[in-house]
């Protein structure tokens, strides 16, 4: 394996500790007899208060807990490396983005953004994607988000956003959703938040798998090379898999089924060897290009569309290990959007300029002091050498007499770059004027709050806009007040004509009397429609199978189909064997939300059974891959579905049943249905 990818790993392996083989001890290496009963005066008696064993048992638990993050307090993470396609030195001295030699290894964390710790992963929310890059000039934190804008142009309004959109302050409900009146108050109130609500309404904020999510950087970052010359820069992640999401009701029902959807795809799929992979684009601007544009490359509510700006390819990142204790690394891992590495640097983009400070600060609360970068998945695997010493949970012995700079006693140790005439490799902050008076007042250049809204909404295919529509009437229709609603439906004027008369419609609220004409652009990269649909890779399939069944036939098929990437499971109404299939899944413990696609090879045993009926009426409902061999006529026809769209019936001949199947999967879901009147 190529330069550097195993350094993180072998720095890990120092912490990681087993225990096959040893024996019980506290914490100060004793051994111990029984840690089963507390040490007392008799059978019967009082527990005594020399029993340091119990004591320190009980203490060590009643401080496990660490406050949880504020927002993104729900996640998963793991590890894996980053490979250059391509050098960036024309705009960079990062050495990690010229080095196309080197892998870099990464911890990555995706996340939730509304939730608690213990919410459930499917949630209508904001992802997030923060990817901790372990560079050999100091770590880089690329903190970014499933969708490239953000609710806010100043971090001034981000305690607002995050108090409005929580669980309500008198009763702590609802958990984990933005369906609530104190969110949507905050709505119809600044209007700048529109273009992120059309993103919240749409599919990209119920990801099918955070395999098949898109990462963005969000804010407008710089550049600079060995020059000193600036390049604005927006970071794009781009899943290999496509961008993929998951339906409404779907979710609804994911969320009983298994609230760790999300979580458990990442781990599994790593575990199996089917390696998640994003690909890293970089939109560059040249800086005489910066006011160019009909909006502020500083306003963290707007893109550049890439139409404008293409989308330049320069790596590829893969998450190939899982986490061996997801307290020690994914619950202890600190991002901060100012850990950069020369040749990265910042704008002067308000919303970025707060998080920097943000980020520092709350990890001081969560990690306990100012040593958390100590911890190991925080450590970077360059050399660490300042003069900052002591404070909570300090690790590191220092051996030097000297903690202040300058001295003479260590022979000026460490030495910055200017004192040691050695400026190779530090970090220089990029040189710009700045200057103005101290006001509060935000650019006019940030005022344009819906022109962006309207793009991503004309962007959308039908299918997009009609789950647009259907996301605002559920979320409104859980707002109380009615005075609410109509504000929003008024906000929406401003966005699109059509869709705030939808959403009057369905709310009963009047249509709003003035609205914005429709400027009709569009940015095809913005829908999910457009997304690659070629593989058929990691998508989940269930085999409702009996005993009955030609099962040889559902086994030749099981193999073509998992020849291409996908995983099958079989799923009977009893656990053990069917024939000579070991059976996976039985059928009354699972449910087809579980699942991408759906094969009926039954014998007719099933075509009776209430559970596997409601399996494929479900599962048709929410746009997914149906196939039926023979064996499932029966089954087919007891779920007596209203239409064929996306059905592979057993008509099909044997030759190309597999790839037609296939076909349908790779296309992720079947839309154009008419699933209304089905019951499930």
């Amino acid at each position: 394996m190529a330069d550097g990818n195993d350094d993180k790993q072998r720095q890990l392996d120092g912490y990681r500790v087993g225990s096959e083989g040893s024996r019980l001890t506290t914490d100060q290496g004793v051994r111990v007899d029984d840690t089963d009963n507390s040490l007392s005066a008799g059978e019967r008696g009082p527990t005594l208060l020399e029993d340091f064993h119990f004591r320190e048992k009980i203490t060590r638990f009643d401080h496990e807990r660490i406050p949880e993050r504020v927002v993104h307090a729900r996640g998963a993470g793991a590890y894996g490396y980053f490979h250059l396609y391509e050098s960036l030195a024309e705009y960079t001295v990062a050495d990690f983005l010229c080095d196309t030699s080197a892998r870099t290894p990464v911890f990555v964390r995706f996340s939730t953004v509304a939730g608690s710790r213990g919410s459930a992963d499917t949630v209508r929310d904001v992802r997030g994607f923060a990817t901790k890059f372990y560079t050999r000039q100091g770590n880089y934190d690329l903190v970014g988000n499933n969708m490239p804008v953000f609710f806010i142009q100043d971090g001034v309004k981000f305690p607002d956003f995050v108090h409005a959109v929580k669980p309500e302050p008198h009763n702590e409900i609802p958990q984990a959703q933005s369906a609530h009146d104190t969110f949507w108050d905050f709505v119809q109130l600044q209007p700048e938040i529109m273009h992120m609500v059309m993103w919240l309404m749409s599919d990209r904020a119920i990801p099918r798998s955070f395999r098949m999510m898109q990462g963005f950087g969000v804010h407008t970052f710089r550049l600079v090379n060995a020059e000193g010359r600036g390049t604005f820069v927006k970071f794009h992640w781009r899943p290999v898999l496509g961008t993929h999401s998951l339906v409404w009701d779907e979710v609804l029902r994911i969320q009983g089924n298994d609230p760790d959807f999300n979580r458990r795809d990442l781990w599994e799929a790593i575990e199996r060897g089917a390696f998640p992979e994003w690909e890293l684009g970089l939109q560059l601007v040249p800086e005489e290009d910066e006011h160019s544009f009909d909006f502020d490359l500083l306003d963290a509510t707007k893109i550049i569309p890439e139409e404008i700006v293409p989308v330049r390819v320069i790596g590829r990142m893969v998450l190939d290990r899982n986490p061996d204790n997801f307290f020690a690394e994914t619950e202890q891992v600190a991002f901060h959007t100012a850990n950069v590495v020369p040749g990265i640097d910042f704008t002067n983009d308000p919303l970025l300029q707060a998080r920097n400070f943000s980020y520092l600060d709350t990890q001081l609360i969560r990690l306990g002091g100012p040593n958390f970068a100590q911890i190991p998945v925080n450590r970077p695997i360059a050399p660490v050498n300042n003069d900052q010493r002591d404070g909570y949970n300090q690790q590191i012995i220092h051996r030097s007499r000297t903690s202040y700079a300058p001295n003479s006693i260590s022979g000026g140790c460490p030495m910055s770059g200017v004192l040691s005439g050695d400026m190779e490799g530090v970090y220089r902050h990029y040189q710009e004027r700045v200057d103005g008076n101290k006001i509060r007042k935000r650019s006019p250049s940030f005022e344009d709050h819906y022109s962006q809204a309207t793009l991503f909404w004309n962007s959308m295919s039908s299918w997009e806009k009609r789950h647009i529509v259907e996301a605002f009437l559920f979320e409104l229709g859980h707002v109380e007040r009615r005075y609410i609603k109509e504000q929003v439906v008024q906000r929406l004027a401003n966005v699109d004509a059509g869709l705030a008369g939808q959403v009057a419609a369905g709310l009963g609220v009047p249509a709003p009397a003035a609205t914005t004409p429709n400027h009709g652009r569009t940015s095809p990269a913005l829908s999910q429609a457009n997304s690659p649909r070629d593989s058929i890779a990691t998508r989940k399939i269930a085999f409702l199978v009996a005993d009955a069944a030609d099962l040889d036939r559902a086994g030749e098929l099981r193999a073509a189909l998992e020849e291409k990437g996908a995983v099958c499971e079989i799923v009977a109404s009893h656990e053990g064997r069917v024939g000579p299939l070991p059976v996976d899944r039985q059928l009354s413990a699972v449910s087809s939300v579980l699942y991408d696609a759906v094969l009926l090879a039954d014998g007719g045993e099933l075509a009776e059974n209430g559970h596997a009926v409601h399996f494929v009426r479900e599962a048709f409902k929410h746009g997914k891959a149906i196939a039926a061999l023979p064996d499932g006529q029966a089954l087919l026809e007891a779920a007596a579905l209203p239409g064929r769209q996306g059905v592979v019936g057993p008509e099909t001949s044997g030759d190309e049943f597999a790839a037609a199947f296939a076909g349908v999967i790779a296309d992720h879901r079947v839309f154009d249905r008419d699933v209304d009147a089905v019951a499930a």
